[in-house]
């Protein structure tokens, strides 16, 4: 038994922030869920709305908070973001969201939080390095969502390709949570055996399954496209996702994420927050796990770092 109660704090009670309440009510690894809203009374109706529903949870308190309860939040979870305008171009976007996190990553800061800075709101890497430097922390405690849905989505994407379950599917996507994201297909096994072996043992594409790649990696960046028109926004998945992150610290369990972090070297890269493979625990980022990548996919990785300064550069 844990003596400290585990709290999370989520910065933003919308589809997202709120979606994700209830999906980390639901797996019991939080003791205590605060919402965190710039609309008090919204985020109240959404902890009222799933506070109603705690007799068929885990035990769980909700509460409508405010800036106080980063203090001694274990996790911060900031899902707060500006809704891009008719007319309004991506940059001033950018800029707009910059400014909601960076404010409230100094207000986490200044709390005197010991816990992890989670960034979802988009674009998550961007805004996970604006968060680090606002912050002042070490980049093992500010980390960004990153690619972590994105390679659900491509374990998924894969396994209807080869006819298995999900879960016997590894593999990551890695770089930008974005359009420049790619599949490291040189780290992708299926029960164990590299992708090449499987599909030769498979069988089922006379390739070899080559001819799927791109449109599986296509169907993966263009997911959320789809979703977003046909419903306006993406929650439930990226509720699972954060759930998966918030479970990794919480309870320490060491697991490999593909979560997005400030580099500093590693790839050969720094200056820059993207997605790579990680071992996060209590602490955030215990150790950034450094692939040998072949030429083409260490390639993609550089243009994806590439295009996320350039972002970043648009707005300082």
């Amino acid at each position: 038994m844990q003596d400290k109660r585990r709290k999370v704090t989520i910065v933003g009670a919308g589809a997202v922030g709120s979606t994700f309440a209830y999906a980390l009510a639901q797996s019991g690894v939080a003791d205590e869920i605060c919402l965190n809203d710039m609309f008090f009374n919204y985020a109240l109706g959404q902890v009222m709305d799933l506070e109603q529903g705690e007799p068929f949870l885990p035990q769980v308190d909700f509460h409508a908070g405010s800036d106080a309860d980063y203090a001694d939040s274990d996790i911060v979870v900031v899902t707060a973001g500006a809704k891009q305008k008719e007319g309004e171009t991506r940059i001033s976007l950018l800029k707009r969201n910059a400014a909601i996190v960076e404010d409230v990553a100094r207000k986490v800061a200044a709390s005197g939080c010991n816990g992890v800075m989670l960034i979802v709101s988009n674009p998550v890497d961007v805004l996970t390095k604006i968060a680090l430097e606002a912050s002042g922390w070490e980049r093992t405690r500010v980390i960004g969502s990153g690619t972590v849905l994105d390679t659900a989505r491509f374990r998924h994407a894969l396994s209807k390709d080869c006819g298995v379950d999900s879960r016997n599917v590894h593999g990551y996507i890695l770089g930008e949570h974005g359009d420049s994201e790619f599949a490291a297909w040189s780290l992708t096994h299926v029960a164990g055996l590299k992708i090449e072996d499987y599909c030769r043992a498979c069988g089922k594409c006379k390739d070899g399954g080559m001819r799927n790649r791109e449109g599986i990696v296509q169907e993966v960046r263009d997911s959320a496209y789809h979703i977003i028109s046909y419903k306006g926004a993406t929650c439930f998945a990226i509720g699972l996702a954060l759930t998966r992150i918030a479970g990794a610290i919480l309870r320490d369990e060491k697991s490999i994420l593909s979560v997005s972090i400030a580099l500093e070297g590693e790839y050969g890269l720094d200056d820059v927050a993207l997605s790579v493979p990680c071992v996060v625990g209590h602490g955030g980022v215990e150790k950034i796990l450094t692939a040998n990548l072949p030429q083409d996919e260490q390639k993609a990785l550089e243009v994806s770092a590439a295009k996320l300064r350039e972002a970043l550069q648009s707005i300082k």
